[in-house]
């Protein structure tokens, strides 16, 4: 074969350069491509304990891995042939459109993990037309979450107590902000035991050790947003009080010793589920739920619906992974009930997978709590982009235009 010399103008087309990205946290972000990047990058960028409060799981983390072995095992099975140029990503819930079947899931000490915070998150999900679920034991208020993302739609998990009074202002003051929907969750009755968490001092209340300190002023960038920015509290409960009686909160302020008094709480019933609705006028979910029969007795108790959760492997280790449960749940409960499926969701293929076993929705937690400490607000956007882009592609490759096209038919399980 005969050779000639290579002419630049060839050579052009073939070299592309990138421009070099100058600020890094934009040229960290824009490297990853997938959740498990954006993982990557929150570890180099945040103190170990930390990372290890949202990565880690309860005892021997059995539940969390269980979670990621039930997506990894499905089979999508395709079907072709149909026109998928314009695919319609949009679900409707509670008869309202929301952008993609996802929402983004409560979390504690959020302001932890970055100091931007949950006013972040919020936004981010304003922005990309998705629901946001602020939790009681979060590091921003209602009116905080409000005032940041006015044209939101948002979302306020809820820890029931036996003091009545606090859980009426809790209420009171979600309903006054404009949030829609109430999530109760039912599988804190104790604490869960996380050892990570417990080695670095990551407890309620807090006891870092000097190892988990010099850590943490590893990252000074880290360190001086947490020193130069407002206190982290679990701010829905700063300032409220109880009202006198047995076993309950009494008088006295709220504060990081005594909110596990608020989390967990081992009386927990359905007379508190039956005081909830004749108070709360809007939705209401309950959180937590892994068995048919739990579920069709909280909607008959007069939920709207459930969120099939494992507390992402965080409460009771050994528990069966939610992708499993989730058929059971909704065949029990048929088509009307909301169903929305939480823990272990990393991938767009995931809310693929959740669709076609019979989840409305899916809830994200860990997934952009690792984008909020890799970049902060645009960490928390790339992460959305990402599951976005994944299940855009992933639902033409399965031959289908929309969400609401995907079938059981479409999935295959061991």
């Amino acid at each position: 074969m005969a050779r000639q010399r290579p002419r630049w103008t060839e050579l052009r087309e073939v070299l592309q350069l990138r421009r070099p990205t100058l600020n890094p946290v934009e040229r960290r972000l824009g490297a990853a491509l997938t959740i498990g990047d954006l993982r990557a990058v929150a570890v180099r960028t945040t103190p170990r304990a930390v990372f290890d409060y949202v990565d880690g799981a309860a005892d021997a983390e059995l539940t969390a891995r269980r979670n990621r072995a039930a997506f990894a095992a499905v089979e999508l099975v395709p079907e072709y042939l149909s026109p998928v140029d314009h695919p319609d990503l949009s679900t409707r819930l509670f008869g309202r459109e929301i952008a993609m079947p996802l929402i983004f899931a409560p979390t504690g000490y959020t302001r932890m993990m970055h100091h931007e915070g949950e006013a972040a998150v919020a936004r981010v999900a304003a922005r990309h037309g998705l629901p946001y679920t602020l939790s009681t034991v979060g590091t921003s208020t209602v009116e905080d979450v409000a005032a940041a993302a006015p044209d939101g739609e948002h979302w306020f998990q809820l820890y029931l107590t036996r003091n009545e009074r606090l859980n009426a202002e809790l209420l009171d003051r979600a309903l006054a902000a404009g949030f829609t929907t109430v999530v109760l969750t039912v599988d804190t009755p104790v604490a869960g035991r996380h050892p990570k968490d417990m080695r670095n001092g990551l407890t309620i209340p807090p006891s870092l050790t000097l190892r988990t300190l010099f850590g943490m002023a590893r990252y000074p960038s880290w360190a001086l947003n947490k020193l130069t920015t407002a206190p982290i509290t679990f701010a829905s409960l700063t300032g409220m009080s109880g009202t006198s009686g047995t076993n309950d909160m009494t008088g006295d302020t709220i504060d990081a010793v005594r909110v596990a008094d608020v989390v967990f709480e081992p009386t927990l019933s359905y007379e508190h589920l039956a005081w909830l609705r004749a108070h709360w006028p809007h939705r209401l979910l309950v959180k937590g739920i892994l068995s048919p029969r739990d579920a069709r007795r909280v909607v008959e108790a007069g939920a709207d619906g459930v969120i099939v959760s494992n507390h992402g492997g965080r409460q009771l280790d050994r528990t069966p992974a939610t992708l499993t449960v989730l058929p059971g749940i909704r065949e029990e409960l048929g088509p009307d009930a909301t169903v929305i499926l939480d823990s272990g969701v990393t991938h767009g293929q995931d809310i693929l997978a959740a669709r076609a076993l019979g989840a409305d929705a899916v809830m994200i937690g860990r997934a952009y709590l690792y984008g909020l400490m890799a970049g902060g607000e645009r960490g928390v956007e790339r992460a959305v982009t990402i599951l976005r882009e994944e299940y855009a592609r992933s639902l033409q490759l399965l031959g289908l235009n929309a969400s609401e096209a995907i079938a059981r038919h479409h999935l295959r399980m061991p």
